[in-house]
């Protein structure tokens, strides 16, 4: 299928790796011009040229306000943005301090509304554009063992509840992705340290964390980046404009409900 995204000029937070790398190539191979961010210089050169198609990299912490204005101020006209930059780190709340929630606020919640702020009026202007907020089924099942990061994916649901009607009767659409369970470098990482930890095979890890942690997925199994991008990638071309102000769910069947 042609995403039509071709002269299309698309950024993507977080890109150096993982999920935002993931969506960052399939962007470039549907014929985008794409932005590759990350906070370090050689890794997120390096990342554009693996990338390939004539990616380019900006090296700018999206987690200050100085990082924002200088990736807006190199990137030029963005028709579209993926705000997918963000941390995590399971802790138990009650061992949560005020810097921990302050900086996951600042990453995963700041970031986008710094972004989208600066590109919304151009592409409203031009009356095209695509910006996606990577929530999570976090924001909407909270997980006990990272309440803080649950807290900054609900709030990227509410920015895109609230932006998406600012783009009434315009072909800008404004959209959430909610990955689930995702089996990204750091996520994946994660798991082989704690099957270390608990003498366990990779699968045994894998098998238990679904049936304890996340019993009501459908897949019972991470998904790979590749699948949470495709689907971005759609959501970001012209074929999806009846698609505004949505959650939607990438999660494998984690999210009870509709």
């Amino acid at each position: 299928m042609d995403l039509q995204l071709h002269n299309k000029n698309a950024l993507v937070t977080g890109s150096t790796k993982g999920i935002g790398f993931a969506m960052a190539r399939v962007l470039a191979k549907e014929g985008a011009n794409v932005i590759v961010n990350g906070r370090g210089e050689t890794s997120t050169l390096e990342a554009a040229q693996a990338i390939g198609h004539g990616a380019k990299g900006i090296a700018a912490d999206v987690g200050t306000a100085e990082g924002c204005a200088k990736l807006i101020d190199q990137a030029g006209q963005i028709d579209i943005l993926v705000n997918n930059a963000g941390i995590f780190e399971p802790k138990p709340f009650v061992e949560i301090p005020d810097e921990d929630w302050q900086r996951f606020f600042e990453v995963n919640v700041l970031s986008g509304v710094r972004l989208s702020r600066a590109v919304l009026p151009g592409m409203l202007e031009r009356n095209w554009g695509r910006i996606l907020f990577v929530s999570s089924e976090s924001g909407v099942q909270i997980p006990a063992e990272m309440i803080h990061y649950g807290m900054t994916k609900s709030a990227n649901l509410s920015l895109v509840n609230g932006i998406a009607r600012l783009t009434k009767g315009t072909h800008v659409t404004v959209n959430a992705i909610l990955p689930g369970p995702t089996a990204s470098e750091g996520v994946s990482q994660f798991v082989h340290e704690l099957a270390q930890e608990a003498k366990q095979t990779k699968e045994e890890f894998e098998h238990e964390f679904f049936a304890s942690v996340r019993p009501t997925s459908l897949i019972q199994r991470f998904a790979e980046v590749e699948e949470v991008a495709n689907t971005t990638a759609y959501y970001c071309s012209p074929l999806s404009s009846a698609t505004n102000g949505a959650a939607i769910r990438v999660d494998g069947g984690v999210i009870l409900g509709t």
